[in-house]
């Protein structure tokens, strides 16, 4: 697609995933024999880029990798990511060590690298240049969240902010100029100050009062995922899956909803996608290497059960 064509514009991590698949994730003073390595390409930026593309969406990314890491750029280029805006750099790369367990749980250590080397100029210049329409994507893995969140604002383009990792400071950005919040429910607790354990009703209640503006969606792993606009609340179950690996799920419902809203698609068909990708990346291992493509969601779509949907009118 054209250069100024309206896109989204993802300003996201691109990270070097080293993936050791061990019987339990280790405990405290524990030294434990990993089965397996893979080094592959990770981050939540370049995960929800490569997910969007894969789900047929129109995405440029906006990152910063090391020279000697060139060959991320690979899959995705290959999946039909913009990558012209892709900064490389002399130093390290950012990186993740990741954890998967039998079970397929994980556990991982960041290290920020080229992620965090953005200054003000080059959020400016990357800015100026999109398209009139287009939205801006972005993570809490790359530095100066709060001048992309307010450049963006101010240049005109609607904000999608998945704040994951959650940090301390994620409480004083800005939040109130984002269009759409991506949470899962410990993010949801924390951004609201009320304990995880909190039902779902009473978390979503406060966002609303907190943000009254911003569009909601709250994913739930295997309970599912809520979805909030305006007094109107959609909530829709999720497929029962033995999951190997959730490295990228939620970053592959990202891509996929992200993709249904750029075509105009209803809510309950893009929380469908969003739902149904995500349960076919659990049961692969890796993140890049999981995330489905459009063909392999759509045929999903079709073969399991429909899932359940609740519509709480305003």
């Amino acid at each position: 697609m054209s250069r100024d064509t309206a896109k989204v514009y993802n300003y996201g991590s691109i990270n070097i995933d080293y993936v050791y698949r061990v019987p339990h994730l280790v405990r405290p003073g524990e030294t434990l024999a990993s089965t397996s390595l893979s080094q592959v390409l990770g981050g939540k930026g370049a995960n929800q880029s490569l997910a969007l593309a894969r789900a047929g969406g129109n995405v440029a990314h906006w990152g910063r990798l090391g020279e000697s890491d060139r060959w991320a750029l690979t899959p995705l280029g290959d999946a039909g990511v913009d990558i012209d805006d892709v900064e490389l750099i002399d130093g390290a790369s950012g990186h993740a060590l990741i954890q998967v367990d039998d079970a397929g749980e994980n556990a991982i250590i960041l290290y920020a690298g080229a992620n965090h080397g953005f200054d003000e100029a080059r959020l400016k210049t990357l800015v100026d240049s999109a398209h009139a329409g287009s939205w801006v994507l972005m993570q809490n893995e790359c530095n100066a969240s709060e001048s992309m969140l307010r450049l963006a604002a101010n240049g005109g383009l609607s904000i999608a902010f998945n704040p994951a990792p959650l940090s301390a400071d994620v409480a004083d950005l800005p939040l109130e100029l984002c269009q759409l919040l991506f949470l899962n429910r410990g993010e949801a607790a924390a951004l609201v100050e009320r304990p995880e354990t909190a039902d779902v009703d009473t978390l979503l209640d406060a966002l609303a009062a907190r943000l009254p503006e911003v569009e909601i969606v709250l994913t739930l792993g295997g309970d599912g995922v809520c979805h909030q606009y305006q007094g109107s609340r959609v909530t829709m179950a999720a497929h029962a899956v033995e999951a190997v690996d959730t490295t990228a799920a939620g970053d592959t419902f990202i891509g996929y909803f992200m993709a249904a809203r750029q075509r105009g698609d209803e809510i309950e068909q893009a929380l469908r996608l969003a739902t149904t990708a995500s349960a076919l990346c659990v049961q692969q291992a890796g993140a890049e290497p999981s995330i489905p493509t459009a063909e392999t969601v759509e045929s999903a779509l079709k073969e399991w059960p429909t899932l359940a949907l609740e519509r709480l009118a305003p």
